[in-house]
């Protein structure tokens, strides 16, 4: 059966693979990937690079990971197929058949895999080169929410990851812009929270030192009265520092949910799609149809239904971590994305953008449907079957990314270090210990416990 006509959601025809990435077996998961037919379609080969890319990343392939994520990088450069052929095709079947573009905060999270992947690899340059994409993407994301602050324009975490590449490097000039810029996002909001994450207190004291390590009194006078605290600086470690990065859970899938939806008139001349309770109004474009197809639809179709995604969460296994260095440093570690929250949130900013742009292409339909039934009713009885059959939501996203990452910075002492860190949930706690040797330099440390509840 042609997949266009197929009830599965994503989720459903991934399974294989996302259940061994669920359990640890990343292995079995990159070779579970590989052949997973869903991937052979063009359409689906930014998802085949990021989750490959992901794969690996789990795995410590960071070269490897990189290649992946590089090659997701050109498709979304290149747009893939055709533009407008693609829109044709998504407005003749269901946007499930379009090319996939990715969620905006999935864009931006490849930036942040292929940093680490940097770091790993003490590629500290290509790591700077992804720190300036970083500035790029927030751009763009910018733009396309016409700086709209009501939106997800911005991207704190971005700016964060981009703040630790270049004080890795050693530039904290620009490091401390980096977590200016991230911390005046939060520092917007009224409850200084962005996106289900609170102002990490770890953001506070980057900001505070790199600039007191610049001698930006100022700065650091106007910044300790935002945050309401007094810097105190901390004393040299010879053996420098690690950031560890632990990534919680797995971010949320998609399933397909029906509306249903009449055209009716609100206020004279004023027709509007509407729900049955009658809290949604979607106006009808007659900058796309004309006043006659508008009384048409109303005089034959008594309601459309309209297949959309939407998110379902993944619960957590692990609900908080800490971190331990040889007995004489603990920290918690502080969530600074929340992947989950995230995908709701912007899900829920363009529901009626993109719920105006599926009645568009149920009325196309509709409106064939009326024409062909004037020459031939049997005719036109086999092209609605074939609309309802075709009416499928796009229920793919990236979902080996975690449901949310937490961080903390720990001092190393010169030589070997044992860190540990554990995970609290609703068993009994998870310890898993690194040893890392502190060098005098910033490094970096990640662990993924993706299991779910």
């Amino acid at each position: 059966m042609p997949s266009f006509f197929s009830c599965h959601t994503y989720n459903k025809a991934i399974s294989p693979y996302y259940e061994a990435v669920s359990h640890g077996r990343f292995d079995e998961a990159a070779s579970k990937l590989d052949k997973t037919k869903f991937f052979r379609y063009g359409r689906n080969k930014l998802l085949f690079n990021m989750e490959k890319g992901k794969t690996a990343f789990l795995q410590g392939r960071y070269e490897e990971s990189n290649l992946y994520f590089n090659a997701a990088d050109s498709i979304l450069v290149s747009g893939g197929r055709n533009k407008a052929l693609d829109q044709a095709l998504g407005l003749i079947t269901n946007p499930a058949m379009q090319v996939y573009q990715g969620e905006d905060f999935e864009r931006l999270l490849i930036h942040y895999y292929k940093s680490i992947n940097y770091l790993q690899l003490n590629k500290t340059e290509d790591a700077t080169v992804e720190a300036r994409r970083i500035t790029l993407g927030t751009y763009a994301l910018n733009d396309r929410k016409k700086n709209n602050e009501n939106k997800y324009s911005k991207d704190a975490f971005s700016l964060i990851v981009q703040g630790i590449i270049y004080e890795s490097g050693g530039d904290v000039n620009n490091a401390f812009i980096s977590y200016r810029n991230a911390a005046d996002i939060f520092l917007k909001k009224e409850d200084k929270s962005y996106y289900g994450v609170a102002m990490p207190a770890q953001l506070q004291q980057d900001l505070l030192r790199t600039a007191y390590q610049l001698g930006f009194n100022e700065e650091v006078q106007y910044y300790e009265k935002q945050f309401g605290l007094t810097y105190q600086p901390a004393a040299d470690t010879d053996g420098g520092e690690v950031l560890v990065f632990w990534e919680n859970g797995l971010a949320p899938v998609k399933e397909e949910t029906n509306f249903f939806f009449t055209l009716t008139e609100r206020g004279p001349g004023n027709f509007v799609f509407t729900d049955p309770k009658n809290t949604i109004f979607i106006p009808f474009d007659f900058a796309l149809f004309s006043r006659d197809s508008c009384h048409r639809l109303r005089r034959n179709f008594e309601a459309f239904r309209v297949a959309f995604p939407s998110y379902v969460e993944q619960p957590l296994y692990y609900t908080a971590a800490s971190i331990q260095r040889d007995s004489t440093f603990s920290s918690s570690l502080e969530k600074v994305e929340d992947v989950n929250q995230l995908a709701f949130r912007t899900l829920q900013e363009r529901f009626l953008k993109e719920m105006g742009l599926a009645l568009t292409r149920l009325a196309i339909k509709k409106l064939a449907e009326y024409q062909i039934k004037k020459e031939d009713q049997v005719l036109g009885e086999a092209f609605n079957l074939l609309s309802i059959l075709t009416e499928k939501a796009d229920t793919r996203n990236w979902q080996s990314l975690p449901h949310s990452i937490y961080y903390s910075r720990i001092p190393l002492k010169k030589g070997d270090n044992r860190i540990t860190l554990t995970l609290k949930g609703k068993g009994n706690p998870q310890t898993v210990v690194f040893n890392v040797v502190g060098n005098g330099r910033l490094q970096t440390l990640h662990y993924a416990s993706l299991q779910k509840s």
